[in-house]
């Protein structure tokens, strides 16, 4: 998936659409994506100056858009929802990510229970682990009889 195919599934828009690139995705089971670092995004202002370190939120925000890929290409329905994050388990930042990075996400789903979609996650530099965990996500839908 290219950028304009990233933006037609994902509602987030700069400076916050964190995917550059889907390199494989199997609906619903993986997701390999691509984020490309650059000095010119605005938290590498304060972020620190002189010293800059991609927060590690933002890094994990990442491996969110890449579930929610995956969620939309299995269920096109979900389209019209965002994806919200549960909980994350086991994050681990194991390196700084600086500008000229690139991130390679690997999601893949591990379980389902009651709309609630597990997965691991892995993110790399240059085949190093950067970030890893476990993240918990659904997509609310509506129920019949429930307020609006």
């Amino acid at each position: 998936m290219d950028i304009l195919e990233i933006m037609a599934m994902l509602p987030h828009r700069y400076p916050f659409l964190m995917i550059d690139r889907v390199v494989e995705l199997a609906p619903g089971q993986r997701v390999v994506a691509i984020k490309n670092v650059t000095i010119n995004e605005p938290h590498f202002n304060g972020h620190f100056p002189g010293q800059p370190v991609m927060p590690g939120v933002l890094v994990v925000e990442a491996v969110a858009q890449a579930c929610g890929i995956m969620a939309m290409s299995a269920h096109p329905s979900f389209r019209e929802r965002p994806l919200y994050l549960l909980g994350l388990d086991g994050i681990r930042f194991r390196a700084p990510v600086r500008p000229g990075d690139q991130l390679r996400i690997v999601v893949d789903k591990t379980g389902e229970k009651r709309g609630i979609w597990f997965f691991d996650a892995n993110v790399s530099v240059e085949g190093k682990t950067v970030v890893e965990g476990q993240v918990m996500a659904t997509v609310l839908v509506d129920r019949p009889g429930a307020p609006a």
